[in-house]
């Protein structure tokens, strides 16, 4: 008897201990946890910190995605821009003979512009141009210098009276000239005095153009300078 009371013991201690678990979680007043017995308010306290351990993980967690988000910008920005100066690193030797050439062609006109102690030889070579083709000069007038930002402009009115092929080879003479020179404005009519010898008169305006000296490129600059500090 005394043997079979022990056995059953544990049985009924085990019985007993949940049946006061299972007393411990009724009749809890939801509004007041404090009088909760100990067990209800243990579990509570770590649902509790469970619950805050998560939202602050997935406050966290979507915090590092934006950073993340962030980051993928930024590699995805610097590799553009990685792209785009290994082009550029690969083209340099290019662009600097492209510039090279640019600067060549730039020279070589610059060598066509008379500068201003050769406007006079230019402009006998023009007269000198005329007459080589037995044109009679009515008019050989320079105008007003018009000075741009590197180099200046020199209209000069002319009118000649000749054959139609001499005017012709006269146009191509100025053309061909070792300095620039352009004729605009070109009007062609019968020769008043000899009308019937098949003279013809040409009106027009011719424009060369000669680079400025360093002085007074200096000068356009500070004029230009003036003008915009007065705006």
């Amino acid at each position: 008897m005394n043997m079979a009371t022990k056995k059953k013991a544990p049985k009924m201690d085990f019985a007993r201990a949940q049946a006061n678990l299972q007393g411990q979680f009724q009749n809890l007043d939801p509004k007041d946890p404090s009088l909760w017995p100990l067990v209800p308010r243990v579990l509570l306290c770590l649902f509790i910190a469970a619950g805050v351990a998560t939202a602050l993980w997935f406050f966290k967690l979507t915090e590092y995605e934006e950073q993340l988000a962030s980051e993928r910008s930024t590699e995805e920005q610097l590799r553009q821009d990685y792209q785009k100066k290994l082009v550029k690193a690969v083209s340099l030797d290019l662009l600097k003979k492209q510039r090279e050439q640019v600067q060549q062609y730039v020279t070589q006109l610059e060598k066509q512009l008379p500068s201003k102690a050769e406007m006079a030889a230019l402009l006998s070579d023009i007269n000198q141009a005329g007459l080589g083709r037995s044109l009679q000069f009515e008019l050989f007038r320079p105008g007003q210098i018009v000075v741009k930002d590197y180099y200046a402009e020199l209209p000069i009115s002319i009118k000649v009276a000749g054959k139609y092929h001499d005017i012709g080879s006269f146009a191509s003479d100025v053309a061909n000239l070792s300095r620039i020179v352009t004729l605009n404005n070109i009007a062609l009519a019968p020769a008043a005095k000899d009308a019937g010898s098949g003279s013809l008169t040409m009106e027009a305006t011719a424009r060369t153009f000669r680079y400025l000296d360093p002085e007074e490129i200096q000068a356009q600059k500070a004029a230009t300078q003036k003008a915009g500090a007065k705006k």
